[in-house]
């Protein structure tokens, strides 16, 4: 039997999974400096979730979820994106009623999308993701927006641009819709057979269409900033004066929508400009969402917030030549000679590591030799050996790697001693 894994997903095997846990720490330190709190929900919803919240004029609705029917005929989906499980766990645990506002969440974890696999496009990928809730303040898209930059240049990515815009509030979007519909009213036929079902449903979609992208008829597009009402347009202008408040360089591009049908005023992506990052820039995108809350059955709640690939972002990474500072040393080894230094090494090892001690120790039965290749393959620090007469004498020698010092300690000492030369751990 050779089963393989599904296709579209990876294994992260130790020397990868140390890279994603760097990652994922920097991203939660840096939430905290932000005060935002993690928030689980579950992998699988009710497929009816997605439905409402992503649109049903969405290639994630209409091609690529993974929806199935369970034992009591219930139709669940494995999540495709995060905001809807969110806002979902929001309003179901009325956390609305809280008296701290807005509510600030990240998030970390799989999402699913039965895509063609390609690199930095998984059909299982990991998001991160923020999203702040009960506030329409435009400080606050300006602070998502700044946590989205931040995020990559904590890591150290330099080559980034973040293009921003405005979709407007309903009635600028119903304009900016009816002007599409006039637009793109002539090329109907000419365009492909989903943007012909979304010239009805939802024309903004047109404008984010992968195979039409090149029609003539995008370029002379209206834009949505044209039909900025007041408020809209003052709302984008405060956007933009807290971002060159925080010094945050930025792009305005007219042609930005998002592929989710909750966004709405501001909307943006970060992308990588690293030479050779390859054709597919997008690091990640988000934008605000107001309305997203009552259409889950909630009060009315103004919302925004982001999702970045972790794949992608490790792309990013590679593509910079950025190696991260993970430290991949084993504090110390065990080295035994005879079956009772054996037997005192099990009891060795399990003293160190309550003391907060990384130990390991052959499980093999190898030659000294060996045992001693072994702790160098581990980039052990120091090398515990125990035979005979080290027991006989209750001490070990302890060797310094790095120095090749070696030095005998008592065993009722050895937790004092290698904590005091591993720097107090």
């Amino acid at each position: 039997m050779n089963i393989k894994g599904p296709r579209g997903t990876q294994d992260i095997l130790p020397g990868n999974s140390e890279q994603w846990q760097y990652v994922e720490s920097t991203l939660m330190e840096l939430c905290k400096r932000y005060n935002y709190k993690e928030i689980r929900t579950p992998i699988f919803e009710q497929t009816e979730l997605f439905q409402r919240s992503v649109g049903d004029t969405t290639d994630i609705v209409q091609k690529e979820m993974y929806t199935f029917t369970d034992r009591g005929d219930r139709s669940l989906t494995l999540r495709p994106e995060g905001t809807a499980s969110v806002v979902r766990s929001f309003v179901q645990n009325k956390v609305f009623g809280q008296p701290s506002q807005p509510t600030k969440y990240f998030y970390i974890g799989p999402m699913f999308r039965y895509e063609r696999p390609q690199q930095g496009r998984m059909r299982q990928f990991y998001q991160f993701g923020i999203e702040a809730l009960g506030s329409a303040d435009p400080a606050i898209d300006a602070e998502v927006l700044a946590l989205a930059l931040n995020s990559y240049q904590e890591l150290g990515l330099k080559s980034l641009k973040l293009v921003i815009n405005s979709l407007g509030d309903n009635e600028s979007r119903q304009q900016h819709r009816e002007a599409l519909i006039a637009h793109f009213a002539p090329y109907r036929t000419e365009l492909c057979q989903d943007c012909q079902t979304r010239l009805d449903k939802n024309p903004l979609r047109v404008l984010d269409c992968k195979k039409d992208r090149d029609h003539p008829a995008m370029e002379s597009a209206p834009s949505v900033l044209d039909y900025l009402n007041d408020y809209s347009r003052n709302y984008f202008n405060k956007v933009k004066v807290y971002l060159d408040t925080m010094g945050i360089d930025y792009v305005v591009d007219k042609n930005l929508v998002r592929g989710l049908d909750y966004y709405n005023h501001t909307a943006f992506e970060i992308m990588s400009d690293a030479e050779g990052f390859g054709a597919i820039t997008t690091l990640s995108g988000g934008g605000r969402y107001n309305g997203l809350v009552e259409e889950m059955g909630g009060p009315e709640t103004p919302g925004i917030g982001f999702a970045m690939s972790i794949e992608r972002l490790l792309m990013a990474l590679e593509a910079e030549g950025i190696q991260l500072p993970i430290d991949d040393t084993l504090d110390c080894y065990f080295v035994a000679m005879g079956d009772e230094a054996k037997t005192e090494t099990v009891r060795l090892a399990y003293l160190l590591r309550k003391n907060g001690i990384q130990v390991d120790k052959d499980y093999l039965d190898r030659k000294l030799k060996a045992q001693f290749k072994s702790a160098d393959r581990l980039k052990a620090k120091y090398v515990i050996v125990l035979g005979e007469q080290e027991l006989a004498e209750n001490k070990a020698n302890v060797k310094k790697m790095t120095t090749g010092e070696q030095i005998e300690v008592s065993l009722d000492e050895l937790v004092s001693y290698l904590k005091k030369e591993l720097g107090g751990k």
